[in-house]
């Protein structure tokens, strides 16, 4: 009986490659981790509304409370209904590491740096790496970041990246990184 169940088993094995095809996770670890150290940067949008009481809501009302406490930024909120309007401008006396972006600002907090790999897990067309990062080096700025997001120097958050296999190679295809690799 086992003689019979090997001679399948060895086809379906060779047929289907084996697992040297398989991303590990120290190879993912290794491609993840030469994207860092990357900036942690607070975003400050140029005009953005939300719904009055909501958790976002709440985010903006502290933001422009602790801009405008520093003499940076001077904030205009407009009621619109059941939503406000908060438009931020930067001021001459703002730090010049604050700098413009496309939507907005973006104001250096901390450098983050890649602590480990996770998990992996296959996916249907690829895989999912689950890894860790950790918030270091703070700026300055630190404190509203702190502030805003409840983060703390040495603290670790999860990130995601998916990768997907092209020919005998695995590619990464993303993160939902949103920092900015260091300069």
């Amino acid at each position: 009986m086992k003689s019979l169940l090997f001679v399948p088993t060895l086809v379906l094995t060779l047929a289907c490659g084996s697992t040297n095809g398989q991303l590990s996770k120290r190879e993912a670890e290794s491609d993840i981790k030469q994207d860092y150290p990357v900036t942690v940067s607070l975003r400050v949008p140029s005009s953005t509304s939300a719904i009055k009481g909501s958790p976002e809501f709440a985010k903006l009302v502290a933001m422009s409370e602790a801009l405008t406490k520093n003499g940076w930024f001077m904030v205009f909120r407009t009621p619109r209904g059941d939503r406000e309007q908060f438009e931020f401008k930067l001021l001459p006396s703002a730090p010049k590491s604050v700098i413009t972006a496309p939507k907005g600002y973006e104001v250096p907090t901390a450098q983050a740096e890649f602590v480990k790999a996770l998990k992996l897990e296959p996916t249907r067309d690829g895989a999912k790496v689950t890894y860790q990062i950790r918030l270091a080096k703070p700026t300055e700025h630190f404190e509203l970041y702190a502030q805003l997001h409840k983060a703390r120097i040495g603290g670790t958050t999860e990130r995601h990246a998916t990768y997907k296999k092209e020919g005998r190679k695995w590619i990464l295809q993303e993160t939902d990184e949103v920092y900015k690799k260091k300069d």
